[in-house]
Parts: structure tokens; C-alpha cells; sequence
């Protein structure tokens, strides 16, 4: 075998030596904060291409910030969906009970009554403002912060709560961690801890209602960090050659777990931009303008239903608490990038365009506030008599072994009763459960 032969290059003892770049975010623990890095333009002043426009058109607001809301409250610039007092107080209603319903949530973890909880404080329009621009049975299918959807469609909150607490009444039968929810009914796909895994599901979701000729759509949310990832790469590259009617959504909150955008390629372009690549359409909105997200996903829900294709959507947002119950971000992050985050709170924003309709006041936000605590508490209730966390109210334990065949094969069936007659030998205590 032939040897390689050596490089010749006399000019290459005069060339830097290579470096690896490391990303680093702008803030870490004990640091000043100052986002006068970010380009934040003005509420209205982005165009709103035509809804069957070539995708191409779109690619200036893949750079750009989709915003509705102005520093006064107002609905400014073409992308106002003008939305009439009673849906937005709905919307905020909405907003404001998947907060509450996370705070209890989140308590209820602390005293050990689930073992995990994840919040999306600081996220609700990204979810809520986009469930009320879809219709009620397009296909969702989402992350692990899209709880605000499944309450949008009316799912009832004891239902979740049953879920979270893996009780006797959980509808799941306990295979799920908690908060992976999942209801047909409600058309909300069950969620996966396996990151990004849904928006190739949802891609294909959608190719099978082209094919069946269905009015219904997909619509897909993960965050940046598993924007990154290879199941990401094949849904946009299925759904372009196929032209599916899929709205991908990238919740673009600044963190992915502990590792901020930029190990995610948010250093060197928006997200948004990946739509460029794929001749996609592309829009980045505003994540805590409630207006404009609901603009935005209406904009692409009806493109895939007019048969012009995908929409990737980036929302441009921050997450103002932990990624989970078992993180803890102020070992990673500076305590004030919250307090100085230059888009504010989703629910403040829509709150002030409201009282600057004269539709709303804030004695009526006081009262909602009350309100949804005792409607959370009184659901919080009545999951528990089904059970908590390590209280033995579970499904019976042959339901381990059913779900997975039509008919339970013969082996199956003298697994579970060997399984049942030795647990009933040890815990003979338990037999009423079973």
C-alpha cells in the first residue's frame, strides 16, 4: 500500500494555530446585566407578507421581531390581529390560570406530593395565545412547557393533576412522568421526554392529513436547545419536499436547561433563520407579546391550510425560572436577568392593553387572581383523593401487563398472575388494590 506523501507547505510555520471557540453567555452568577446588546425594534413596524406569498418573502422577518404590543399597551402596524375585548380577556383568563396552576403545582412538588414539575412562567403566550389561533381539533403536538394549551382546550385541571400524581384516577395509568400529558379528545399528542422526537411526528401528522385530504393542521413546539437536534433536521426536510401543513414552533427562552442559545447556534444566526435554509417560510415573533403570537400562528395556520406549506415559528422569549423542579439557575445565571429582561411579562403586557381598551382594570385582575387560586385549590382536592406520591392509591398492578396487545398473549397472562400471587404473599396488605 502506497504511503501518503508528506505535506509540503513551507509558508505553514507562519499561520496562527487553530483555536476552538466555546460559547459563553453575556451573564453568569453575581453579574451586572445590560441587554442593550439586543436589537429590539419598534411595535408595527414590521410588514406582514401575504399569507400565500412565496417563502422567500418571509426570510427578512426570520432577522426581524415580530411585536404588536407597544410600550403604552397599544396594538400598533399591520400584524394586529384585532382581536375583540372578550377573546382577549378570555386569553388572559387563560394565561393567568396556567400561572396559577403552576405555582400550585410547583408547591405541591415541594412537599413531595409529585416528584417532578416543570413551569412555564414568563412562556403562557407562546402556548395560550397560539391554542386560540388554531383551530380546536388541529394536532398539536408539544414540549414539555405547552401546558397552557391542554387548558386552553378545556381539559379539566383535576385531570392533569391526576396525571402529575400518578394516582389511581391518572388516565396515563402512571407510565409517564409527570406533566406528559396526553388527551385524543383534546387532539394533544402525548408529550416525550425524548427531546425533538415530535416534530418529525408531527411532519408526518401532517403529510397524512394532505394525503387523506383533511382541513386539519400540525402544529409542533420545542425549545432552541432541541432545535439542534437530528429529529429537527429530518421533520424540516420531510416537510419541505412534501409540502406539509405543519407549523414548527421554536421556543426560543434563552436556556436549554443550563446551556444557554449559543451551544444551540443562536451565536451566529436566529433561529428563525433555519427556515432559510430549507425554503421555508419563517417568521420571528415577539414570545411575550400575546397579540403578535397569536398573529403569527393564525398567519401560518392558514398557509397550511391554503396548501402553501410549513411555517417555522421562533419565539423570542425568556425563561424566568428553573428548567425544572430539579434545577436550580442561579448556579448558571445572573439573579437579574429576569428583572431586566426588555420584553417584560406576557400577562402584564396583555393586562395593560386591556386597561388601555378600558376593558379591564386592576381590581379585576385582583379578583381573577383570587379566583383562579381557589378554582386551582378545589382541583388540587379532588385529585388527591385519588392519591399522592408514595400513598399506594395507584392502578391495580396488572395493568402493568395490559395496553400494549389487543388480546394478552398466554405468557403475559402467567407473568401477571405469578407477579400478583407473590405480591400478595409479601404485601398482603395491598390486595385491595389489585
Amino acid at each position: 500500500m502506497a504511503s501518503r506523501p508528506p505535506f509540503k507547505d513551507h509558508n505553514r510555520g507562519n499561520l496562527p494555530p487553530l483555536s476552538l471557540h466555546v460559547p459563553e453567555p453575556p451573564f453568569r452568577p453575581g453579574d451586572p446585566v445590560d441587554y442593550s446588546f439586543l436589537d429590539i425594534p419598534a411595535a408595527g413596524a414590521q410588514p406582514r407578507p401575504d399569507e400565500a406569498c412565496e417563502a422567500a418573502e418571509t426570510h427578512p422577518l426570520c432577522h426581524d421581531l415580530i411585536r404588536v404590543l407597544d410600550d403604552d399597551g397599544r396594538a400598533v402596524g399591520p400584524w394586529d390581529p384585532k382581536l375583540d375585548p372578550e377573546t382577549l380577556r378570555r386569553m388572559l383568563r387563560t394565561m393567568a390560570l396556567t400561572r396559577a396552576f403552576d405555582d400550585r403545582m410547583y408547591r405541591g412538588q415541594r412537599q413531595g406530593k409529585t416528584s417532578f414539575y416543570m413551569k412555564c412562567t414568563g412562556e403562557e403566550a407562546t402556548s395560550v395565545a397560539s391554542a386560540f389561533a388554531l383551530a380546536d381539533d388541529d394536532m398539536v403536538f408539544p414540549s414539555y412547557r405547552q401546558q397552557g394549551i391542554l387548558i386552553a382546550r378545556g381539559y379539566p385541571l383535576t385531570e392533569m393533576i391526576n396525571q402529575i400524581y400518578s394516582n389511581r384516577a391518572d388516565k396515563l395509568k402512571g407510565r409517564q412522568l409527570p406533566i406528559m400529558y396526553s388527551s385524543r379528545e383534546h387532539s394533544f399528542f402525548t408529550i416525550s421526554g425524548n427531546l425533538a422526537t415530535q416534530y418529525p411526528q408531527a411532519a408526518g401528522w401532517a403529510m397524512a392529513s394532505a394525503i387523506k385530504g383533511d382541513s386539519r393542521i400540525a402544529a409542533t413546539w420545542i425549545g432552541e436547545g432541541s432545535s439542534a437536534e437530528g429529529d429537527a433536521h429530518a421533520a424540516f426536510t420531510f416537510a419541505t419536499v412534501f409540502n406539509a401543513p405543519v407549523v414548527f414552533n421554536v421556543v426560543n427562552n434563552q436556556w436549554a436547561i443550563s446551556s444557554f442559545s449559543g451551544f444551540a447556534g443562536g451565536e451566529r444566526a436566529t433561529f428563525a433563520a433555519k427556515a432559510v435554509g430549507y425554503g421555508i417560510a419563517g417568521l420571528r415573533v415577539d414570545g411575550n407579546d400575546a397579540l403578535a403570537v397569536y398573529a403569527a400562528m393564525r398567519w401560518a395556520a392558514n398557509r397550511a391550510r391554503a396548501n402553501k406549506g410549513p411555517t417555522l415559528i421562533e419565539h423570542f422569549t425568556y425563561r424566568a425560572e428553573g428548567h425544572s423542579t430539579s434545577d436550580d439557575p442561579s448556579a448558571y445565571r445572573s439573579a437579574q436577568e429576569r428583572g431586566e429582561w426588555p420584553l417584560g411579562d406576557p400577562i402584564t403586557r396583555l393586562k395593560q392593553h386591556l386597561i388601555a381598551l378600558g376593558e379591564w382594570s386592576e381590581d379585576q385582575h385582583e379578583a381573577m387572581d383570587k379566583e383562579h387560586v381557589d378554582q386551582v385549590k378545589a382541583a388540587t382536592k379532588e385529585a388527591e383523593k385519588n392519591g399522592i406520591l408514595g400513598h399506594g392509591l395507584h392502578h391495580p398492578f396488572h395493568t402493568m401487563f395490559e395496553d400494549v396487545f389487543e388480546d394478552l398473549p398466554w405468557h403475559l397472562k402467567e407473568q401477571a398472575e405469578q407477579a400478583i400471587r407473590e405480591r400478595r404473599i409479601k404485601w398482603p396488605t395491598w390486595k385491595e388494590y389489585e
